[in-house]
């Protein structure tokens, strides 16, 4: 089924529109702690939202686990949840992922409805119809392709983020100007993101959905040009499951960024990627993301977990890799020297 995304200019009125589509015959609504108590209030005009059973759960990726998917699962069965039921996610690509998941489970899949509040969910997590779990210490290790029945965008919830989730959202669409063309990935390169322009980062965000919309769309299952989307994540999935092992927190956001600078050396090295382009990358990302902590003691872990990734095929590492910005190349491998090579630009340049 496909998913109708909205970019809302009045949140109320078109959830609204979208729950009478759905006419469930009853409404849950997941959040965790902290969308709960500053996102769930813009709701309160909804005609019908207070009859919802909410559904709260820990926040952060450390809790987007086998424990907190059960208890979601317990509240629509002890709330006698139906399949004519609705879900609504409200929060962020944690709170998206795993009520996706656990809404495309639930008696087999109940419609839900995803209401992302932070920027990495608006143009990443609650759109394309990917849910799931962390698992043995493994990002998104367990899930499903499920649609949400509607996504609604609205930049309104932006202005409860603090500025690293602000900015590990836009790392995703840095991402998919990288992946678009070089008018695209300019304009993302000069967005002041200390003082961000809610109303230009509105027109950007729909801009970074309609890319990803559109790959979805051609390749719903990542059967192949659906990989493009995967530029960053290879090296950036990694070093989340190491900082996870270590019991620490590593926003999405930040790792796909670093990823992308190890991921765009290892292009410039591969496929030929502009190394000019690569140190204005560099650069921006060091600007507003800092530096991991990392040492070459690190490598065999993070090796490890590579080789865990859904997208390998054999002992094989795959990429996602750039020719040039606007001409990416899926399927790609690289040696374990050439990833260590990498990794020691990243620590070093």
């Amino acid at each position: 089924m496909k998913q109708e995304v909205i970019l809302s200019n009045h949140i109320e009125q078109d959830l609204l529109t979208a729950l009478h589509a759905i006419r469930p015959d009853r409404l849950f609504i997941l959040a965790d702690e902290t969308t709960h108590r500053l996102c769930l209030p813009k709701l309160k005009t909804v005609s019908g939202i207070d009859k919802a059973r909410q559904i709260v759960i820990p926040p952060t990726d450390a809790h987007k686990q086998l424990d907190t998917l059960s208890q979601v699962w317990k509240a629509l069965s002890d709330g006698e949840a139906t399949r004519h039921s609705c879900l609504l996610n409200l929060g962020g690509g944690m709170v998206t992922d795993l009520g996706g998941f656990a809404a495309s489970t639930f008696k087999r899949g109940i419609p839900f409805i995803n209401l992302p509040t932070t920027l990495l969910a608006m143009v990443d997590a609650a759109v394309g119809g990917k849910t799931g779990i962390n698992f043995n210490h493994l990002k998104n290790e367990v899930g499903t392709f499920a649609n949400a029945r509607y996504v609604l965008l609205h930049t309104t919830f932006l202005d409860t983020l603090d500025a690293e989730n602000l900015r590990s959202g836009y790392a995703e669409m840095l991402k998919h100007a990288l992946i678009k063309d070089e008018k695209m990935w300019a304009e993302h390169l000069n967005f002041p993101l200390e003082q961000p322009d809610f109303a230009v980062l509105q027109r950007l965000v729909a801009q970074s959905v309609e890319v990803k919309e559109q790959i979805v769309a051609a390749d719903p299952h990542e059967q192949g040009l659906r990989k493009v989307l995967n530029l960053g994540h290879t090296i950036g999935h990694a070093l989340e499951a190491l900082w996870l092992q270590r019991g620490q927190l590593l926003l999405h956001g930040y790792a796909v960024a670093y990823g992308l600078i190890v991921e765009l050396y290892l292009s410039a090295l591969k496929t030929g990627f502009p190394t000019d382009r690569l140190r204005q990358m560099q650069h921006f990302i060091r600007r507003y993301y800092g530096t991991l902590p990392l040492t070459c003691n690190d490598y065999p872990t993070l090796l490890s977990f590579m080789h865990h990734d859904k997208k390998n095929i054999s002992t094989d590492i795959h990429f996602t890799l750039l020719a040039d910005i606007g001409a990416p190349l899926i399927d790609q491998t690289a040696t374990e020297e050439e990833i260590k090579d990498a990794l020691d630009f990243y620590r070093e340049g």
